[in-house]
């Protein structure tokens, strides 16, 4: 038997520490053969003891390689040459990448086999390695940060009388049975790596700043941090009608709530852009990486339908009962605008999500009744292309494609109705428009 290393055949004359690394190696690509007992040039010197040097290797796998490696490795004595060696056949595992332990999913704890020689991984390469076996799923990948901690997500259960421990956080999916932390684990993290920017502007465009902050941390951190910066800003007007004085904050809290969960659990985190937050004196947009989840359309967001992206991440919030059943939030928010004349506004791309709320105490004053009026013929014409899309409409849906409130969306309707442009079918709850025919 004439012995060369290859990208899959690695030889030692017996076991040391760099062992480990060309396992590693090997399971992580095509698989390989390692043979001790022999040269690196190929000469046979044998082993004394075959039986505890495959001992002795076996151990070291199943202590010092993650994931669990064993059932794809398999051990042979074989004679060359009238001596003792050594076959370590180790298959392409089925839970890539594999690790050193010490090392962790990282870079000098991975090694994939380049030439004749084990070598680190790159953080890409892993990543594939981690897509390939736990799926398109984020929250259920494998973090390639280990080194977490969840001290405000403790905080957080401790605060609602729940367990947080290796049981709970297994069972939520912050981290496998094997104990390895998932990116769920990384989201709830003290070290999460994805943050949210908020800034305030002078005025309602983005001309002049008065403020801006970028959030880090644990996504409870995060929550906290950013809402109470909202709340700062949200500011409480007083009117009077006959002796009585009425108060009323810029933006409903209930809307700034459900906006800003909404923000937190729907967001497409495979993607490291942070998710923003716009504050002008007249509205705030809440813009999320991330569009609709495939198959999901702007009129099943309104009508309470919803198709959540990170499953497990939400669940979280719900047993922490910051969410309620999925679906309920953009209701929420549009209820908590019922009646005051303003409608919350909805917009999405195919990367994009984003909620605009309009502040209940800025000016509308005759110029902007005067834009309304400017605008009413692209109104119509987006009212039609919206009727043309989906065949009928309700005014709900008007309400949040034009951004406008429940008495302007009639007047317009009704105009439109009046002009022959649609039809109007049914009555009360149950009226909806189509295209004339």
């Amino acid at each position: 038997m004439i012995f060369h290393e290859s990208e899959t055949v690695e030889l030692k004359t017996i076991v040391v520490e760099d062992i480990k690394k060309e396992i590693v190696a090997f399971a992580n690509g095509k698989g390989g053969k390692l043979y001790i007992g022999v040269r690196d040039d190929g000469t046979v010197l044998g082993l004394d003891d075959p039986d505890s040097v495959s001992l002795q290797v076996s151990n070291m796998i199943r202590d010092a390689i993650k994931p669990d490696l064993t059932m794809f490795v398999h051990y042979e004595t074989l004679t060359a040459e009238g001596k003792k060696i050594v076959a370590v056949d180790i298959q392409q595992g089925t839970e890539r990448p594999y690790y050193i332990a010490k090392k962790g999913l990282r870079p000098e704890g991975v090694y994939v086999r380049q030439g004749y020689s084990s070598v680190p991984a790159t953080n890409t390469v892993i990543r594939h390695m981690i897509k390939e076996t736990d799926g398109d799923h984020f929250e259920e990948m494998r973090s390639l940060e280990q080194n977490l901690t969840f001290e405000r997500t403790r905080k957080e259960f401790a605060d609602r009388n729940i367990k947080f421990g290796p049981s709970q956080m297994k069972t939520l999916g912050i981290m496998t049975q094997d104990g390895v932390y998932t990116n769920l684990g990384l989201l709830l993290s003290d070290q999460c790596v994805h943050t949210i920017k908020a800034a305030v502007f002078e005025g309602t465009n983005q001309n002049q700043f008065k403020d801006r902050k970028e959030f880090a941390g644990s996504l409870f951190r995060q929550m906290d941090d950013v809402y109470n910066f909202i709340d700062f800003r949200n500011q409480t007007h007083s009117s009077f009608e006959k002796l009585r004085r009425i108060d009323r904050r810029d933006y409903p809290e209930a809307a700034v709530r459900e906006a800003l969960l909404n923000l937190l659990v729907h967001r497409e985190y495979s993607f490291r852009a942070s998710s923003f937050i716009s504050i002008y004196t007249n509205k705030i947009e809440f813009t999320s990486i991330g569009g609709l989840v495939s198959g999901v359309t702007l009129k099943d967001v309104t009508m309470g339908i919803s198709v959540c992206r990170n499953v497990k991440l939400a669940n979280v919030f719900y047993r922490l009962e910051l969410i309620e059943a999925y679906g309920t939030g953009i209701l929420k928010i549009l209820d908590a605008y019922e009646g005051t004349g303003r409608t919350p506004q909805i917009e999405t791309s195919d990367h994009a999500f984003k909620i605009i709320l309009p502040n209940l105490n800025a000016e509308t004053g005759q110029k902007e009744q005067d834009n309304t009026k400017a605008e009413s013929s692209t109104e119509e014409e987006k009212v039609i292309a919206l009727t043309k899309e989906r065949g009928v409409i309700t005014r709900k849906e008007v309400e949040v494609l034009l951004g406008i409130s429940q008495t302007t969306c009639g007047r317009l309707l009704r105009k439109m109705a009046g002009n022959g442009l649609i039809v109007q079918r049914g009555k009360g709850k149950n009226t909806h428009y189509c295209l004339p025919k």
